[in-house]
């Protein structure tokens, strides 16, 4: 069976089939990747991000089922989610549990889970998350959810891969600096503060919103003589293009509660973008940023076959004695 075609054709066992092979970095995965790359670019990719406990894994199995069972009259979306679980840096294992939270969505053809590893990639996702996006994409799911594996500072790769970015906090999972470490002003598209129905919700909610407007001042409000008086934000500096201000959306997962108005949010943002001009923006910082990541792995290894024999191992004991640098054996090896 030709797996490209079988995916484009709507056929899961092809689409399983092809997943397996592009993860695992074989040859018929890369031929599938080249037929299908024509097919892509029409989905929108959100990525969920956040420290372990805040309930990333419940936000998603909720936006999958709205999207599936959408509210008033629109139409149901085809769903994909990509799950990724850390791998043990001693057995290189990993659990891949995060579907356990998803079995409201079992049997649903119009949704695809895949659990992966994270084989050692820094950054919350793995190196072949991008791949397996571009699959699902040509696929056809409207709607593809990226969950990363929720380490908490260190997630910034799933900003340059996703349209759309949330970033998902809980009351009591620590001070308000751990926010600030956390990158969420660059990263984040939409903030959510799920568990909104435990204690501190409120001082958690206040302490981002009082970060936001660190970055994006807003006009404030005051009563004086007793009348309200608007004093107005500082102008920016680059006002010929709308900004996006990350809306902070409160959410109890486990309830779906807020559900609806977070998915309402994703939407705004990826209207705003296509009207800014954005979507096309970061489309083409993402296909960059894959194309230097497959270039330098590429270049590597290609040079790493032209090295003369025993070159590698030799620099490598001259680390050992100390009797090189590292940028000694580095300018050593490539001869410049």
């Amino acid at each position: 069976m030709d797996l490209a075609q079988g995916i484009l054709h709507g056929n899961r066992l092809a689409l399983s089939r092809a997943l397996s092979q592009v993860e695992n970095g074989t040859a018929d995965g890369l031929a599938v990747l080249n037929t299908l790359f024509a097919h892509t670019g029409r989905a929108h990719l959100v990525g969920v991000t956040g420290a372990p406990g805040t309930g990333k894994s419940s936000l998603v199995n909720q936006l999958a089922r709205y999207y599936r069972q959408p509210p008033d009259e629109q139409a149901p979306r085809r769903v994909a989610v990509v799950a990724v679980d850390p791998s043990s840096p001693f057995t290189g294992g990993a659990i891949l549990g995060d579907r356990i939270r998803m079995r409201d969505l079992a049997g649903d053809p119009g949704v695809f889970i895949r659990s992966m590893a994270s084989r050692g990639s820094l950054g919350g996702i793995a190196a072949a998350t991008a791949a397996m996006v571009q699959v699902f994409d040509a696929a056809g799911f409207e709607m593809i959810l990226i969950e990363t594996v929720g380490v908490g500072q260190a997630e910034v790769d799933i900003a340059r891969l996703a349209h759309t970015t949330l970033v998902v906090e809980a009351p009591g999972l620590g001070d308000d600096i751990q926010a600030i470490k956390a990158g969420i002003l660059e990263i984040a598209d939409v903030l959510v503060v799920n568990k909104a129905d435990h204690p501190g919700v409120d001082s958690t909610e206040r302490a981002l919103r009082g970060m936001l407007e660190l970055a994006h001042p807003v006009p404030h409000r005051f009563r004086h003589h007793g009348q309200i008086e608007l004093v107005p934000a500082q102008p920016e500096a680059n006002n010929h293009e709308a900004l996006w201000v990350p809306p902070i959306k409160r959410t109890v997962a486990t309830e779906g509660t807020g559900i609806t108005e977070l998915a309402q949010a994703i939407a705004s943002h990826r209207q705003h973008l296509e009207d800014s001009g954005g979507w096309k923006r970061r489309e083409k910082a993402r296909l960059q940023a894959e194309l230097d990541m497959l270039l330098q792995v590429k270049l590597v290894a290609c040079w790493k076959a032209q090295l003369p024999a025993q070159a590698y191992e030799q620099a490598l004991d001259g680390l050992l004695s100390r009797q090189l640098s590292p940028h000694q054996a580095v300018e050593r090896l490539v001869n410049c």
